[in-house]
């Protein structure tokens, strides 16, 4: 195919499960999309939209047949107006402006002419990225986290690379890397995580965290990476501007040493790139290597969890894991990370032993729980955080004081939107309890601030709960049991 030349780079390692020689723990690590599943829609609309997506498919099909291809002529697809139009009315229309202050409505009073003239700058080498402004939002312990606002146009570039990009690392990320994936979500992680668990002889868990990980990105490192299978250095070059773009914050430019600014719409990919060559590609060596017993992965960004049947093999994984992130600038978090026994044995294990429960631990959102079903066959129980849920009642209720003395209906579909999106994520099977507890405690706070619109009286509980029964949904499952799903979708 012309363009495409090859290397010496090494060869990416193809999807396998867990064991070859055994059932995989992790069913979706080797699997393929359902049939009539594809990552992105294919259908034809118009004419530029045949062109663009037969491109892409062509990327993919050569990616996939040689895992050592480097790329070589794809910039074309960046610049191509009916590309860069499509993308535009995906981006969301009330985000925050960046440094140019451009808002998404603005752009669009003349996109025709601001698409031509953006297509014109990337096919001369004449555009250039815009430092990123920096703003913080609360995080769940009090502290503030850090987050980049995009300019509009460099939001429209970075996903028009991002689109072409993922032909090609689709094929060659692992199957347990979830985060910030086509088709894949937080809830495919949880599911394949559990089914693990539950399925393979797990007694212990290493719940790992990388320490800054999107601040402490080396940006040489990140750039030999991209060049492992990108020899189109037009893609390479606008990369490095981005990361190499500044950061605006109280007025003044401060030039970015290392990392990726959290906002970007390029970010996720290129975190994912880089953890592809630090993390998965070892780990998955080290557990064809040297795990004799069961051992499974599931990484979803920069949080995973590893899980192994013997102690002494989740002992020296940790050790050497700490040297390899070191090489690349990387390291865990001491207070976020450790080893516990959790599993089918460990319940039986510690009670020997004369321990307590088994411990428990936390991953995207959930605390996992060692538990039992009705006939005493091992499950995996998986509740929400109590920090997560403290912390979104404390927001409800600031929230709540805000709009005090808003009309009831308007205040009503408001927490309607809100309870049902917590249900939406945390309704998971088990967890229902947590759902009616929450339910419970958002109708405690609104009572409170509706009592708090008169010095006459306190609102009477009987209207309380007319009013919680028209505007709060009931809690409800909304996600199906862990390996139902997995076998729907493997």
């Amino acid at each position: 195919m012309n363009g495409f030349g090859k290397s010496d780079s090494p060869i990416v390692p193809t999807k396998q499960p867990n064991k070859v020689r055994a059932l995989a723990a992790e069913a979706v690590e080797g699997r393929g999309l359902a049939k009539g599943n594809l990552i992105e829609q294919n259908v034809r609309r118009t004419q530029g939209r045949e062109r663009m997506f037969s491109a892409r498919d062509r990327v993919r099909i050569a990616a996939r047949k040689d895992k050592r291809l480097r790329f070589t002529t794809l910039f074309h697809q960046v610049y191509d107006i009916e590309a860069l139009r499509e993308l535009f009315f995906q981006l969301k229309r009330e985000a925050a402006p960046g440094v140019d202050g451009v808002t998404w409505r603005q752009y669009g009073e003349g996109l025709e002419e601001h698409l031509q003239d953006l297509s014109s700058r990337l096919r001369r080498g004449a555009y250039r990225a815009k430092p990123v402004r920096r703003a913080y939002i609360p995080k769940a312990d009090g502290r503030q986290r850090p987050l980049g606002v995009t300019a509009l146009e460099d939001k429209l570039v970075q996903l028009a690379v991002v689109r072409v990009l993922n032909a090609i690392y689709e094929v060659d990320f692992l199957g347990f890397s979830y985060g910030f994936r086509p088709g894949r979500g937080q809830h495919n992680a949880l599911d394949a995580l559990a089914v693990g668990l539950e399925r393979k002889k797990v007694g212990w868990v290493l719940d790992a965290d990388i320490r800054g990980f999107f601040d402490a990105i080396d940006h040489e490192w990140m750039v030999k990476f991209v060049e492992h299978r990108i020899a189109d250095q037009r893609v390479v070059r606008h990369i490095q501007k981005w990361l190499k773009a500044g950061v605006l914050e109280d007025g003044e430019i401060a030039q970015s040493e290392g990392g990726t600014p959290q906002g970007g719409s390029i970010s996720p990919l290129l975190a994912n790139i880089y953890l592809h060559y630090v993390l998965d590609r070892w780990a998955h060596q080290w557990r064809r290597r040297h795990a004799s017993g069961d051992m499974i992965i599931v990484r979803y960004a920069d949080d995973f969890i590893v899980g192994f049947q013997h102690k002494s093999e989740a002992e020296r994984f940790w050790t050497e894991l700490r040297e390899r992130l070191a090489k690349f600038r990387l390291a865990l978090h001491p207070e976020k990370t450790r080893l516990i026994e959790f599993g089918r044995y460990a319940a039986a294990n510690r009670a020997r032993r004369g321990l307590g429960k088994p411990e428990t631990f936390n991953f995207l959102g959930f605390t996992h729980v060692s538990g039992k079903t009705k006939k005493g066959w091992f499950q995996v129980r998986r509740l929400t955080m109590r920090k997560r849920m403290r912390a979104k009642l404390q927001e409800i209720k600031m929230e709540l004081v805000r709009r005090q003395h808003d009309p009831i209906p308007e205040v009503g579909r408001w927490l309607n939107s809100v309870v049902q999106g917590h249900y939406q994520y945390y309704g998971v099977p088990l967890n229902l309890q947590a759902l009616v507890l929450f339910r419970d405690q958002v109708k405690w706070h609104w009572r409170r601030v509706l009592s708090r619109r008169s010095h006459k009286a306190t609102l009477r509980w009987g209207r309380m709960i007319r009013l919680a029964e028209r505007w709060l949904p009931r809690p409800r499952i909304y996600h199906p049991y862990p390996n139902e799903r997995l076998c729907v979708r493997t």
